[in-house]
């Protein structure tokens, strides 16, 4: 189990170690370095999704392992509550970032192996804090250091625990 510690409060996540274990290992790997903390979520949408784990404050990009295997063809839905892996438009880019579901988002799942269809890796599911991350995906955005969605005010991963 993680929590991450936020200024606004505490988020909780079970990793799903049994069907996506590289991005479960992957994300609990930068967890154990510390590369999540002074990180924010930096990309919110209400009604959609909070992101976070690869920018600091002031919108600067940190340096990541390389990237892994998407593993969306293996994890559960990209429903409320469950935490996936960000990418880009390149299937196998996943490094850092993370995104939590804050609504039924099966049209990001796995459909087929193929550009289009690979979809977002859904490797854990939010436990506690929920309320949390609704609180979260309610804040004021702004376009900043040529982002859309970010937050007026940061919202910073101050700590992460991991709990064993």
């Amino acid at each position: 189990m993680i929590i991450f510690t936020t200024n606004f409060g505490d988020i909780q996540i079970e990793l799903d170690m049994e069907n996506t274990p590289v991005t479960a290992k992957n994300f609990l790997k930068y967890c154990q370095d510390g590369f999540f903390e002074g990180t924010v979520f930096h990309r919110v949408i209400k009604g959609f999704m909070i992101q976070g784990g690869g920018m600091t404050a002031d919108m600067h990009e940190k340096p990541t392992r390389d990237p892994i295997t998407n593993e969306a063809n293996r994890g559960g839905s990209n429903v409320i509550g469950t935490i996936a892996m960000a990418r880009t438009d390149a299937p196998h880019s996943a490094t850092g970032q993370f995104f939590i579901n804050t609504a039924n988002n099966s049209f990001l799942d796995h459909t087929a192996k193929s550009n289009n269809g690979w979809g977002y890796a859904v490797f854990g599911q939010v436990t506690a804090g929920m309320d949390v991350v609704k609180q979260i995906e309610k804040v004021k955005t702004t376009f900043r250091a040529g982002h859309d969605d970010v937050p007026v005010e940061p919202i910073v991963i101050e700590k992460v625990t991991i709990v064993e």
